[in-house]
């Protein structure tokens, strides 16, 4: 039976730790410090390193878990992760402590982006956020709206362990484009009181997502009026999605 906290590191990130009664796989390791340290404290042992993409703040730790760990490192092939000795692609699928975990690739925000899927949980890095979805670095709207697409089609029950906490200025955002939206309002609520207990706002479900997060309904008809008012010409998904994340950049 899968057991799963999250390290903070740095000012917002995630990094995800699964763990059973001895031993655990870690999901985007910015940090080798804060790992060691909760692996100690817990009394685990770490079996293998899950990476969804190459920016620093979600590898830059494996070289110093390397260190002192002799594990495998799971990462996307298609780009250059530090120590990756299992390059992945999509439909690939993979042992978690015993538990059989879906390979998905997921562009957009970087080219290479993948997302982890099984047992119910998703792992899914920078693509998919509370209420919002990572910067287009690398990729396209086209791009990033079908893997939105993609990860939206998995079970609703299913949870999302994004990367960043980022729930509560996303929603802020997500009211925006959608005022009327009550189940918005109400997440929204509902996350800025977590934040002030200290409290995660994650996982969320894809069934909560898929009300409240605008970047998931851009065939809603509020979403796309709303689109229309940054960019009159946004009529299909893919330019609904693209005048939205334009607007949320400069939000």
């Amino acid at each position: 039976m899968l057991e799963i906290t999250f390290i903070p590191a740095f000012k917002d990130n995630y990094i995800w730790l699964l763990h059973n009664d001895t031993d655990a796989v870690v999901v985007d390791p910015g940090d080798a410090t804060a790992v060691t340290w909760r692996l100690k404290a817990e009394g685990l042992a770490l079996k293998a390193v899950l990476v969804t993409h190459h920016h620093p703040d979600h590898q830059g730790g494996i070289a110093g878990l390397l260190e002192e760990f002799d594990v495998p490192v799971y990462g996307p092939a298609l780009e250059s992760i530090t120590g990756c000795s299992h390059p992945l692609q999509d439909g690939d699928h993979i042992d978690i402590l015993g538990n059989c975990f879906d390979v998905l690739w997921v562009p957009g925000h970087t080219r290479g982006h993948l997302a982890y899927h099984g047992e119910g949980m998703l792992f899914c890095g920078d693509t998919l956020f509370g209420g919002g979805c990572g910067r287009l670095f690398e990729g396209t709207p086209a791009e990033m709206l079908h893997s939105l697409e993609r990860l939206a089609a998995l079970p609703e029950a299913t949870l999302v362990y994004c990367a960043h906490e980022y729930t509560e200025a996303n929603l802020r955002f997500a009211m925006e484009v959608e005022p009327r939206n009550r189940d918005t309002a109400k997440r929204a609520a509902e996350a800025a009181f977590q934040r002030l207990r200290g409290k995660p706002t994650v996982p969320s479900t894809l069934a909560e997502e898929k009300r409240t997060n605008p970047f998931l309904r851009c065939c809603q008809p509020s979403v796309i009026t709303a689109a229309q008012k940054k960019d009159p010409s946004a009529h299909d998904p893919v330019s609904v999605f693209a005048a939205i994340r334009e607007w949320k950049n400069h939000y």
